[in-house]
């Protein structure tokens, strides 16, 4: 007999707050490609100078500088059509490289200095 998972029933609703973290080789490569290229704008910094959280609009990526993760992460993008465009245009004019995917379905894939990936959708 094969069980099935149930799902747990929350008796208390709780809100998640998360945040992906993105490891980079240099933070502030990384810190001037999402600002300058994709125009995020810096939330906080560490006192070192290792992590750092970047915002655009109601969206957050912590960047984190540690020479011990080579890991590379991926962040799925949902916009309005409107942001859609929005971004488009903005990364015409900052000749940010992209590459349309298919990822179960069309999206535009960009990729950070150190190969972690934005996913924006393209379909509505």
């Amino acid at each position: 007999m094969i069980m099935m998972e149930q799902p747990i029933k929350e008796t208390i609703s709780h809100v998640w707050y998360m945040r992906p973290v993105f490891f980079v080789s240099d933070i502030q490569l990384a810190r001037n490609f999402y600002i300058d290229k994709l125009g995020f704008v810096m939330k906080w910094q560490s006192p070192e100078g290792k992590v750092c959280q970047v915002d655009r609009g109601s969206g957050e990526i912590i960047l984190s500088e540690d020479d011990a993760r080579k890991d590379k992460g991926r962040l799925f993008l949902e916009l309005t059509r409107e942001g859609l465009d929005q971004l488009r245009k903005e990364i015409e004019e900052r000749s940010v490289s992209t590459n349309k995917m298919w990822w179960g379905y069309d999206v535009l894939c960009i990729e950070d200095p150190d190969g972690n990936e934005l996913l924006v959708c393209l379909e509505f």
